[in-house]
């Protein structure tokens, strides 16, 4: 009773706090307003004025003073609810807030695993967020980056430390913000390039989360040691965390995704991850001031030295005379002198650095440097500055690599069949209706090609579109990866997979780019996983099948071997990536019967995987709404079905969601957290319960009664009528919020529009139809 009431206090306090952020930030805007001559909407202002604004009176600067408002009120809710977060833990430790590391911890201890069992379930953790540019964030980035300034400005301003002429001058700084907001186009005049967004990818990967990254660690360390654990365990089992992204790669739908705009991207991503291992390194130089008169200097740091010298030669002498008595720092300098990094951003694939032969070429290699140095520290016993600074370099290293995060190929089947076609008429083939073969003879035919890695086109073919932008894609990635290996490269994913030929496809036109290899057995295999990307509900029903014959192929499981001894060589059974799709499941028969087909199509897949000794990881594309799969984490994490996450999290992150996630530093911290924290601890309790027989029976009925209801609205007389007028999806289709077009192929149909403007027309009408319209009519009829 007495904690219920701390709650319900510690809940009003955040409720207060709340209030007062906005009633503060909505006073500043409306002495902004007066201050620009705008004066006559500040009584409009909603939260703070006393009037309702009639229809003559929404002018556009009206609308845009509203839009600002609830702009502020948004991130009066991210400040509220981290204070609230923070007080929790002041007031009842670190295992408070459910879902974080203190308290899935703490879960996993109570149901009886052993510090050692804990330390190892971490260790096997893999947890990767991609970022992709969906068409729902509609802000600019220059918007997105006032926002930022603003909101640390006002989070600067709560410091108890401050004089109030200090606290008047943070005040100037957030009118002199709001004032630039107010002035600032909300909206992009014209549509955003791939480039564009590819920055503005890149602004999270290099400026949030190196940062988050240190946090995210540090609360790790505070829970393991509010469960009495020694800390010296953790250090070896960190969890993994990567990152990848669709910007550049996603060329499904997508015609401005072209090979160079793939190749373009791919090395401004390992550009941007050099320069973060330059920062760090700059960093760990300014502080390893540790003089040689004042302490021992290793012999392996010695011998580091000298090997760094023999590399380096003449260049190394002039670094060392900087500093002379710093040993450490003198290595250091050298380990920056040896990243391969230009000034200039190549537009082609050659090596960032004109010094190849001095230079790092893979990350391990930078990875052993930092070791070494760590080792030197660690037998002087400074332990102080290696968790302040030498861990916190290895882990940026093992996090971002050279490559930053892994761009995902991805293109429609439908585009492959062209391709295809396309190639085999340039083969002279007699027959190349390829799209009109039954399945079992386009199996065979591919089948039989692929028996050789060796391409059968001429150099020189002259090709048609979708063929030609197919192949040279591919080699594109093919040049990209002899040169500087796999780790920049994700998935070959494949949108709309409805048969294993659809996959096989990938393999033929990969083999066309020269992405193919032999292995040491001359068989056929593929560096990069093929993923096969099941959206609609009839893909997700025939998923288990699809995957049970596509592990049997002779080239698939060559291929999943050949992956398998570069990624994880300390295992043997291999990993086959499944991605699964929740907006276009629900657009395709709604929301009840997309959880189901979802949550099926997962169980069976798994079952197939396991029959053929392989581990599935399932890459989910959920969105930022209720109807493409959103909800809170830790929530999504517990409801996944039994033998499905096996420690290993693939997941998108798309559109506003991520600056609604990312966008600050505590929040996006708080993100990783519940998705790290959470793929643990329902990872390391094994076997969960799963759904029973009558329940199951249950699910099905619900699942197809509201398919039947939601099909039903689609096919009335006049709904697509009904549609157009009710939402906004006319100005979204001619909105510039995106790069990507919102139709595959322009055509005006239903069938056609992609499922992300579908779920987004009707969140802007607040009808939110995707994510509840057919479960009602299901359950009335279950009732009865």
């Amino acid at each position: 009773m007495v904690e219920s009431r701390k709650e319900e206090t510690r809940i009003d306090a955040g409720l207060q706090k709340l209030d007062a952020d906005l009633a503060f930030m909505m006073a500043e805007f409306a002495t902004v307003l007066k201050e620009v001559g705008d004066g006559e909407i500040v009584s409009y202002l909603p939260w703070f004025g006393d009037r309702v604004p009639l229809e003559e009176a929404c002018t556009p600067r009206l609308v845009q003073a509203y839009s600002i408002a609830f702009q502020l009120l948004n991130m009066a809710e991210e400040n509220s609810a981290n204070q609230l977060r923070r007080m929790h833990e002041r007031e009842r430790g670190v295992q408070a807030w459910r879902g974080l590391w203190g308290a899935q911890l703490k879960f996993l201890q109570e149901a009886g695993k052993s510090q050692e069992e804990i330390a190892e379930a971490l260790g096997r953790v893999r947890v990767e967020p991609v970022l992709t540019a969906h068409p729902t964030e509609a802000k600019r980035i220059t918007v997105l980056e006032q926002h930022r300034d603003l909101y640390l400005a006002h989070v600067s301003r709560e410091n108890s430390m401050w004089t109030p002429s200090e606290i008047e001058d943070i005040s100037r700084k957030i009118r002199s913000i709001l004032e630039r907001l107010w002035r600032t186009g909300e909206i992009y005049l014209t549509k955003p390039s791939v480039e564009m967004e590819r920055q503005g990818i890149e602004y999270y990967l290099t400026q949030i989360f190196p940062e988050a990254i240190g946090k995210l660690d540090r609360h790790l360390e505070h829970a393991w040691e509010s469960l009495g654990f020694d800390r010296r365990q953790l250090h070896e089992h960190f969890p993994t965390l990567r990152f990848g992204t669709w910007v550049g790669g996603d060329r499904d739908g997508h015609p401005f995704v072209t090979p160079e705009v793939t190749e373009k991207a791919l090395l401004s991503f390992r550009l941007q991850a050099l320069h973060i291992h330059k920062r760090s390194l700059e960093q760990l130089r300014a502080h390893l001031s540790l003089s040689e008169s004042l302490q021992p200097v290793p012999e392996c740091l010695a011998n580091g030295i000298a090997q760094q010298w023999d590399i380096l030669g003449g260049k190394a002498a002039k670094l060392a005379e900087r500093n002379e008595d710093e040993p450490w720092r003198q290595f250091v300098s050298m380990m920056i002198a040896r990243l391969p990094l230009s000034d200039r951003m190549p537009t082609d694939q050659i090596e960032l650095s004109t010094n190849y032969f001095t230079s790092y070429r893979f990350p391990s290699e930078l990875l052993a440097d930092l070791q070494l140095l760590r080792k030197s520290l660690d037998e002087i016993g400074a332990q102080f500055i290696i968790e302040e600074d030498i861990d916190v370099a290895i882990r940026l290293c093992k996090v971002f690599g050279f490559h930053l995060a892994t761009l995902d190929i991805r293109q429609n089947s439908a585009f492959h069949e062209k391709a295809i076609e396309q190639v085999l008429a340039a083969l002279g083939e007699k027959d190349r209706e390829f799209s009109k073969w039954p399945e079992d003879k386009r199996v065979a035919f591919l089948s039989e090609n692929l028996n050789s890695p060796e391409r059968r086109l001429l150099q020189n073919a002259k090709l048609e579109d979708e063929a030609e932008n197919a192949i040279r894609t591919f080699s594109v990635v093919a040049r990209h990866i002899r040169r500087y290996g796999t780790w920049g490269v994700g998935a070959l994913i494949l949108s709309m997979t409805r048969s294993l030929s659809d996959l096989l496809g990938v393999y033929f036109l990969a083999r066309e780019g020269g992405l193919l290899e032999a292995d040491e057995e001359g068989r056929t295999v593929c560096p990069l996983p093929v993923t096969p990307l099941l959206e609609t509900v009839g893909d997700l029903e025939n998923g288990a099948r699809i995957m049970r014959e596509f592990l049997a192929h002779p080239v698939t499981k060559a291929s999943l071997e050949w992956q398998r001894r570069i990624e994880i060589p300390e295992t043997d059974v291999p990993i086959q990536q499944v991605m699964i799709g929740y907006s276009d499941s629900n657009k395709d028969r709604g929301i009840f019967a997309s959880q189901w087909a979802l949550h099926q199509g997962q169980s069976e897949i798994a079952r197939v995987a396991e029959e053929a000794n392989v581990r599935i990881r399932f890459f989910h594309g959920r969105g930022g709404t209720i109807g493409r799969g959103a909800g809170p984490s830790h929530h999504f994490l517990e409801a996944l079905p039994d033998r499905t996450l096996n420690y290993d999290l693939r997941i998108t992150e798309q559109g506003e969601a991520i600056s609604q996630k990312y966008a600050n530093l505590l929040t996006a911290t708080y993100n990783l957290e519940l998705l790290a924290a959470g793929t643990c601890r329902f990872s390391a309790l094994g076997s969960r319960e799963d759904v029973d027989a009558e329940f199951r029976e249950i699910f099905q009925f619900l699942a197809d009664r509201s398919a039947d209801a939601y099909s039903e609205l689609l096919s009335k007389d006049g709904f697509i009528g009904f549609y157009r007028q009710a939402t906004p999806i006319d100005v979204l289709e001619l909105s510039r919020i995106g790069s990507r077009p919102s139709r595959r192929t322009g055509t005006h149909s239903l069938s056609d529009l992609r499922a992300i403007p579908w779920v987004f027309s009707w969140s802007q009408s607040r009808f939110f139809l995707p994510g509840w319209y057919g479960v009602g009519s299901a359950l009335q009829l279950l009732e009865t």
